[in-house]
């Protein structure tokens, strides 16, 4: 992914009381530190009208929305700025890499975690670069509550069949999957992000499912 570097970037983001310096430093420490039981990631969170709406409607969860591209980090700060609206105190970005999950969070601190239009990676040379890869179910496993499950949506057929195998040979449990979210029963309650809405105005169906981790 070619993403335009934006000068200034790295200021802009260290300035605004959204995005969180150093996350390191509260592995284990973060339901201490944004006083919540409930704490739920999105990784790759692009321009955040996902998680933004989703803090807006569930007050009683902490969302972190974590992107490792300053530059489109940068899209959701401006999103936040242009609202009249004061903070929104249940809600943090991470600028970082998501290779770095367990370096940033605890065991069982994370309660569930959304990947949303994630980059399908569709050449097979580089399929353990994509978020529903084993390599990152293991990673996921490492930070998940007891309880904890993922949210999955992408518009990519290949890698939504190529999740489901992944998921299913390591013993997650699959629910509410649907190959075209629009048409399906599991409609209520989804927030549409950006990409989603350009796939839906080109006709695209939505894949989606749900996954619990191993018990």
């Amino acid at each position: 992914m070619r993403v335009r570097r934006i000068p200034g970037a790295s200021e802009q983001l260290q300035k605004s009381p959204y995005v969180i310096d150093a996350p390191e430093q509260y592995r284990g420490h973060w339901k201490q530190k944004v006083q919540s039981k409930m704490i739920h990631i999105e990784l790759g969170m692009g321009r955040g009208r996902f998680i933004i709406e989703m803090a807006q409607k569930n007050p009683q969860v902490h969302y972190i929305g974590i992107e490792k591209y300053d530059s489109i980090l940068i899209g959701a700060l401006e999103r936040l700025e242009n609202r009249e609206e004061p903070l929104i105190s249940n809600l943090n970005f991470l600028n970082v890499d998501g290779e770095r999950l367990e370096d940033i969070f605890e065991e069982g601190e994370v309660g569930r975690i959304y990947l949303n239009f994630s980059d399908p990676w569709p050449k097979e040379r580089h399929k353990k670069r994509r978020l529903t890869h084993h390599r990152f179910l293991e990673r996921y496993l490492k930070i998940l509550s007891p309880v904890g499950d993922l949210h999955f949506k992408t518009d990519n057929k290949d890698l939504f069949l190529f999740s489901v195998e992944e998921f299913k040979s390591h013993m997650w449990t699959l629910n509410n999957v649907t190959h075209d979210l629009y048409q399906s029963d599991f409609l209520e309650g989804n927030i549409a992000t950006e990409y989603e809405r350009r796939f839906l105005s080109q006709g695209k169906p939505i894949f989606r499912l749900e996954a619990a981790r191993p018990r």
